[in-house]
């Protein structure tokens, strides 16, 4: 609980807020009851299928919760590198996700040479008298969670909207009986192990102090790894929770390495100058105009006030600030201290951004100013024909927002 309330800055009312939410959520006797209520309603897995398709139920399609240290050795990379140490996954009904994660993770703790759960498991007298004051509440809580890691879904099954793919294993393609029908299913703790890699091999202060070393010619400990032309695939929408909590840890971004022909070659980042904001630059991105018309078009159509429309409005505004951190994070590979040309026009603020190690003085409040800078530039590029005014900037400033002190928490800004 610590490191999340760590996280949580500021001595507002909001921070407050959240901290005292957070302090309840982990009050351990609380914590206990409610995940035991609805255990039954999460799988714990490794390899999940919701991040295939969303509709599905772990009741009545499999997720698999596989020994990824037992699994064969192979020389490409797959669930097998996990090793003993495995950040296994919660999926099923979005609201308990994160409960029955959290409790699953207290359970693992290990004591006196096996986990609690183990203990549970083998109805060990001490491991269930822990769970509760009473001796029928604690039997009652030790029964519901020694099942917290079986398959909810008692025999093999996938979903008519899952991705399924028959593969030849006869020697005649037509014969149709000379096929397996392979339902693929999402390595979530592989997937979640990338992320932790890649973030830590880019946002980290060590890896930070390895570029600094490397720009200045000297000797680090630590090699320097670049991760070029990433791309983000989003799982979840607006609503991550509702694949798994791991994917709702990473806000629905899962990277996708770069798979392309040698020759490729994408086209040259250049520095932001010779004009007075970014994001004239920004809005000339193909991404950017398709997203912008289609979010203008949607609006022009009048659409009715509730909430699949406040949610298909996120979403596109959600898409343009991940455009707008793909941006900034291209203008961050170049060299630091672009922003101090004579030909740079940008505003302080634009600057800093941009150029975080360019030696530009640091700018008080810079997530709220790029908040409001991105909400002023969106409520004018949809005004014409739209009538947009303050109720709408300061949704679009919100939800900036927000996705900016998300990141900087993880440490990416």
């Amino acid at each position: 609980m610590n490191n999340v309330l760590l996280k949580i800055t500021g001595t507002d009312a909001a921070a407050d807020k959240e901290r005292k939410k957070q302090q309840d959520f982990y009050q351990l006797q609380s914590l206990l009851e409610k995940g035991a209520e609805c255990v039954d309603q999460i799988q714990i897995a490794t390899h999940i299928l919701k991040a295939v398709h969303p509709d599905t139920k772990v009741r009545n399609a499999t997720n698999l919760n596989v020994d990824c240290a037992g699994l064969p050795e192979l020389p490409w990379v797959g669930s097998h590198v996990l090793g003993t140490y495995v950040d296994r996954d919660a999926t099923g009904n979005g609201a308990f996700n994160k409960l029955v994660y959290e409790l699953f993770r207290l359970l693992s703790v290990p004591v006196d040479g096996q986990s609690v759960l183990a203990w549970l498991k083998e109805g060990d007298a001490d491991a269930v008298a822990a769970l509760s004051n009473s001796a029928e509440g604690a039997t009652k809580v030790a029964f519901k969670l020694a099942s917290i890691d079986v398959p909810r879904c008692p025999h093999p099954s996938s979903h008519p909207l899952a991705k399924q793919l028959y593969w030849p294993v006869g020697d005649d393609p037509h014969d149709d009986t000379g096929y397996h029908l392979l339902a693929p299913l999402y390595p979530t703790s592989l997937v979640h192990r990338v992320y932790q890699t890649l973030q830590d091999d880019r946002f980290s202060e060590e890896a930070k102090s390895a570029r600094e070393a490397r720009k200045a010619e000297r000797w680090h400990e630590r090699p320097v790894r670049e991760y070029p032309h990433l791309a983000i695939q989003k799982l979840g929408g607006t609503k991550p929770q509702n694949i798994s909590q791991l994917n709702s840890e990473r806000r629905g971004d899962n990277l996708l390495l770069a798979s392309l022909p040698p020759v490729w070659r994408s086209a040259e980042v250049r520095p932001v100058l010779g004009t007075a904001s970014l994001f004239k630059v920004y809005r000339h991105r193909p991404e950017v105009r398709r997203l912008t018309l289609l979010l203008r078009r949607f609006l022009e159509g009048d659409p009715a006030s509730n909430q699949a429309t406040r949610t298909q409005r996120d979403e596109w505004v959600e898409a343009l600030l991940e455009e707008l951190m793909l941006f900034t994070a291209e203008q961050q590979t170049l060299e630091p201290g672009w922003s101090t040309d004579p030909r740079c026009e940008l505003p302080a603020t634009h600057r800093v951004w941009l150029d975080p190690d360019g030696g530009t003085d640091p700018v008080p409040d810079l997530i709220d100013a790029l908040a409001q800078d991105f909400a002023n530039w969106l409520n004018h590029e949809l005004r014409d024909p739209l009538p947009l005014g303050d109720p709408e900037y300061l949704h679009w400033r919100a939800q900036a927002r927000e996705l900016f002190k998300a990141m900087e928490r993880e440490g990416v800004l």
